[in-house]
């Protein structure tokens, strides 16, 4: 029962931090950039080795590496554009987002997918080996994708000083919860990823009741409104 009463109050401790806002979206802010970054670093490791033809994973170590602390420095610069707690909102040229990181990776992505395209089409058209043309294809996509990302974040995309009141419609409307989020504009479309929880679990027997908190990650939350 002790042990019970002790989890019981560290719950509540965490979930009183938790309700601290400023500190909340500073922590989710940095961390989400943090992971976007990573993810970003991977991807463009990936695209070293397709560019190279090579097995080994070196360049998606040191991407790894060099993305995580690329994300961080995002994360910082974003927490550094807005006032103590306020949410941070971004319009980019295709994407909206919470952060600067986001619409980077995105970029990246659909540069890759993109890349894929173009490259499979080439080599249909000069009747070569399609999976050539979607490995060189994916590669040098993702690094115009990422190079487009950035001059869109830091050149292009709407500043969030001109974001307000899109600020205050977010931070009110937002339904996912996750260390990545990512929505569009009007809030239709809302992805939520990596979000850990509490599971609470009650077990009622003959001689007693008791309750006990499991730890669970949420990895994928998707809203759309129709």
């Amino acid at each position: 029962m002790k042990k019970h009463f002790v989890l019981l109050i560290i719950i509540i401790f965490g979930i009183t931090l938790s309700q601290n806002i400023v500190k909340a979206q500073s922590i989710k802010l940095l961390g989400s950039s943090t992971l976007n970054g990573a993810m970003n670093g991977v991807l463009v490791g990936g695209a070293t080795m397709a560019l190279q033809n090579s097995n080994d994973y070196r360049p998606v170590e040191v991407g790894l590496g060099a993305g995580t602390l690329y994300g961080i420095g995002m994360g910082a610069y974003d927490m550094s554009q807005i006032d103590k707690g306020q949410q941070f909102y971004i319009s980019g040229t295709f994407n909206d987002g919470t952060n600067r990181s986001i619409l980077v990776l995105l970029d990246t992505i659909y540069g890759a997918v993109g890349g894929m395209l173009v490259g499979s089409s080439i080599t249909l058209i000069m009747q070569e080996r399609i999976e050539k043309g979607l490995q060189y294809g994916a590669g040098a996509g993702a690094w115009l994708g990422m190079g487009f990302g950035l001059i869109d974040t830091f050149m292009l995309a709407e500043k969030p000083t001109n974001l307000q009141a899109s600020n205050n419609i977010t931070s009110q409307q937002q339904s996912v919860n996750g260390l990545i989020t990512y929505s569009n504009a009007n809030q239709s479309i809302q992805v939520g990823m990596v979000n850990p929880e509490f599971i609470e679990q009650k077990q009622l027997s003959s001689k007693r009741y008791s309750t006990s908190y499991k730890p669970s990650l949420n990895v994928f939350e998707l809203k759309i409104d129709l």
